[in-house]
């Protein structure tokens, strides 16, 4: 787990509503003890654009769209 950010577990970050998103630091999110996902709350154009090519970088080793996951979990 990170020491440089908080850390919070998905079940905590489920409870927000998005106006408490809007105001919540950038945070490691975990589920059962692991790492899930970084969410990245950004105070300027600087750190979303390099968040954005981040991401960009990490799509391109992985991932699927929602609608396919979405679809899947239908059948």
């Amino acid at each position: 787990m990170s020491t440089l950010i908080p850390n919070y577990t998905i079940s905590d970050f489920k409870k927000l509503k998005v106006p408490e998103l809007k105001r919540l630091k950038s945070a490691e999110i975990t589920a059962d003890g692991g790492y899930l996902f970084t969410f990245v709350n950004p105070d300027n154009d600087y750190i979303r654009t390099q968040t954005e090519g981040l991401a960009m970088l990490s799509n391109t080793q992985g991932g699927e769209e929602i609608e396919n996951i979405m679809a899947e979990a239908k059948v």
